[in-house]
């Protein structure tokens, strides 16, 4: 896997994170920078670790699906993009009393909701010549990154800009699968 490619997965695993940060940012009162850091670094370390775990279940897996590895990296990416276009389309959460900081268990919890995209992605890695550290600390990075921003810009814009950087992030990791199989079906034909 190339850098660039790399840098599009990394950032299209954080963009379901963004989202739901964008909304626990809406749902905070006036959070803080030191608040939306603390999310984004409970977010990056648990959407770094979901991917290597998916990887090493791929991994023991491989060597029985070698012939049609390409195939599954293909349809796990394309199924969760558009999961994640599908979610985009679904409605704003409801308001409610605001608090000045989410629990840190309400914080983890949703961090394993929004990286069950990673696990999968990571089963789809181990078919594929990656490395899984790089890669997992550029997901983790990004997502933290990523997650950080949505916290400050839900204290202002709220879940309108969470939805529709889930549905990008769906187009971009079905756009990622079929480079795979591109790649694959390309040096087949050579």
């Amino acid at each position: 896997m190339n850098p660039a490619s790399l840098m599009f997965l990394a950032f299209a695993m954080s963009t379901d994170a963004f989202a739901a940060a964008v909304g626990k940012g809406a749902s905070l009162h006036k959070p803080c920078l030191r608040e939306a850091l603390r999310t984004g670094a409970i977010f990056g370390v648990i959407e770094a670790i979901t991917p290597v775990i998916g990887w090493a279940v791929g991994l023991t897996a491989a060597q029985y699906v070698q012939p049609w590895d390409h195939w599954i990296a293909f349809t796990l990416l394309t199924v969760l993009g558009l999961r994640m276009i599908w979610a985009g389309f679904g409605a704003p959460e409801a308001e409610e009393e605001k608090p000045r900081q989410h629990s840190f268990m309400l914080l983890a919890l949703t961090a394993v909701a929004t990286s069950i995209d990673a696990l999968a992605v990571g089963v789809g890695l181990a078919f594929i010549d990656v490395n899984i550290i790089t890669a997992a600390l550029a997901i983790g990075l990004a997502t933290m990154i990523m997650v950080t921003t949505g916290v400050m810009l839900g204290r202002v814009m709220g879940n309108l800009v969470g939805k529709r950087a889930e549905m990008l992030g769906g187009v971009v990791l079905i756009v990622i699968g079929a480079a795979i199989l591109h790649e694959h079906l390309a040096a087949v034909a050579s």
